[in-house]
């Protein structure tokens, strides 16, 4: 039987999600626990990957095993067994060809900026001191829903087949002295948020204009694009499914 877990995690003290040689990754933890209290070796496929020091709100994967009984009761061992920074959400059941990665219809990210120095938000957002002109920044914004390809804003030397992705929302939005970028798409390029963040903050320092960003895009070029910003901002907030896919 096939089964989802809906869970989140603060990605400080991680090399990222996806298991990884000689490094400590949410994934080998989870593998791990998972394992030990079904006494089986499990294997979780995940919605995508996070890279290190990238934290997630909620993240999915998807696992097989005969059937679990009592999902609530293995979701309070989980959360007995896990580190802190690691939580369980809920455990359900799904059809048997639903995968966590492919069937994911869109994500969600958002980037924490904060402009006044604040010692509570160290790990948790990117302090930026210059000023930034916001509106400028939701105009470039803008200009993403408007293209697919996303070439200039991938990490270099990716082995993706395609770098096609359809943005549907990106927007800048202040909550609670925190600044929001909020950005979904059906899926992402590595270090394609950071970076597209990084562009936008030099639109928003005035280093380039706002139609700079739509020489960017087409240059296809990630040299082009501004400076990846530090991965203690970013959070996959939201992975969303079609209704088919629960049983």
């Amino acid at each position: 039987m096939r089964y989802f877990v809906d869970f989140s995690y603060f990605g400080k003290q991680y090399h990222g999600w996806q298991i990884q040689p000689n490094a400590s990754t949410v994934e080998k933890l989870m593998e791990d626990a998972f394992s030990t209290l079904l006494r089986e070796k499990i294997d979780l496929i995940g919605a995508g990957r996070t890279d290190a020091g990238v934290h997630a709100k909620q993240m999915v994967a998807h696992f097989d095993t005969d059937e679990i009984i009592d999902c609530e009761d293995l979701v309070y061992r989980l959360n007995a067994f896990l580190p802190s920074d690691i939580a369980v959400k809920n455990i359900f059941e799904v059809t048997e060809n639903t995968h966590a990665r492919f069937d994911a219809i869109s994500r969600t990210y958002e980037y924490w900026l904060v402009q006044d120095k604040n010692p509570f938000l160290k790990a948790h957002a990117h302090y930026v001191k210059f000023p930034l002109a916001i509106e400028k920044m939701n105009e470039a914004a803008k200009i993403l829903i408007m293209h697919t390809d996303f070439e200039c804003f991938s990490k270099s030397n990716t082995d993706v087949n395609t770098y096609l992705c359809t943005i549907t929302e990106a927007k800048w939005a202040l909550k609670n002295d925190v600044l929001v970028f909020t950005i979904t798409a059906d899926r992402f390029l590595r270090n394609m948020v950071r970076a597209i963040v990084g562009t936008l903050l030099e639109v928003g320092s005035g280093k380039i204009e706002i139609e700079a960003v739509k020489t960017i895009i087409k240059s296809k070029n990630r040299s082009n694009a501004g400076a990846s910003v530090p991965a203690k901002g970013l959070y996959l907030t939201q992975v969303l499914y079609p209704e088919r896919a629960k049983k």
